[in-house]
């Protein structure tokens, strides 16, 4: 278990026009720092977005899966699919993964963010496989607690997306500041009627003064 990759902030947010979705960029064994520069927000369509949590080599097998079994059915039935099928989707992947008899137990929690012709929607896929819509916000990680604090106090329902984008940065930073497993960095992702944008991205150096 100490040689497991994992640990991480993430943060959904539901906006008046569209939603924010971010994630740090650090990657923990125990309590070492094994990465500083991870990728936990990942685009799987057009018009949805994933950040991840969790073990980091079942949640990325996870990613490329849904993201592949996305296309096929596009394929298949010559139309995108919704959110709430693709989250449905994934959510049944969670369930199997989490079940499966193995040396490393395949924990991953996923928040997943799209827009579809009816609007915009945003999912909390727990690690055990369960399906939330969330009308508001969802954090996920290690560091959840401490960002919970802040969007139960910041957080409200009118906020526009340029809003959403600092609170998610207010929520990260504290994480990182009082959890080891956050840190290194932020990416920050929007998603409004013009499509996913990376809207905001910062490496963190260590400070060796």
């Amino acid at each position: 278990m100490e040689n497991v990759k994992k640990g991480t902030t993430t943060v959904g947010l539901v906006c008046k026009d569209g939603l924010v979705l971010a994630a740090d960029k650090r990657a923990t064994s125990g309590s070492m720092i094994v990465n500083r520069d991870v990728d936990k927000v990942y685009k799987i369509t057009d018009n949805m977005i994933v950040t991840m949590a969790g073990t980091v080599s079942d949640a990325q097998l996870l990613t490329k899966l849904i993201k592949a079994e996305l296309a096929l059915k596009r394929i298949r039935t010559d139309r995108e699919p919704t959110v709430t099928e693709s989250a449905n989707l994934l959510a049944g992947m969670i369930y199997s993964n989490i079940r499966k008899m193995s040396m490393i137990p395949g924990i991953s929690h996923f928040v997943l963010g799209g827009k579809d012709s009816t609007g915009f929607y945003l999912y909390d896929l727990y690690a055990d496989g369960s399906l939330t819509q969330c009308k508001d916000f969802i954090s996920s990680g290690s560091g959840s607690v401490m960002a919970y604090g802040v969007l139960d106090t910041l957080y409200k329902p009118t906020m526009t997306v340029g809003e959403g984008v600092k609170l998610c940065i207010k929520c990260i930073n504290a994480a990182l500041k009082r959890d080891s497993a956050t840190g290194d960095g932020i990416d920050i992702y929007t998603i409004t009627n013009e499509g996913i944008v990376k809207a905001y991205h910062k490496q963190l150096e260590p400070d060796l003064n």
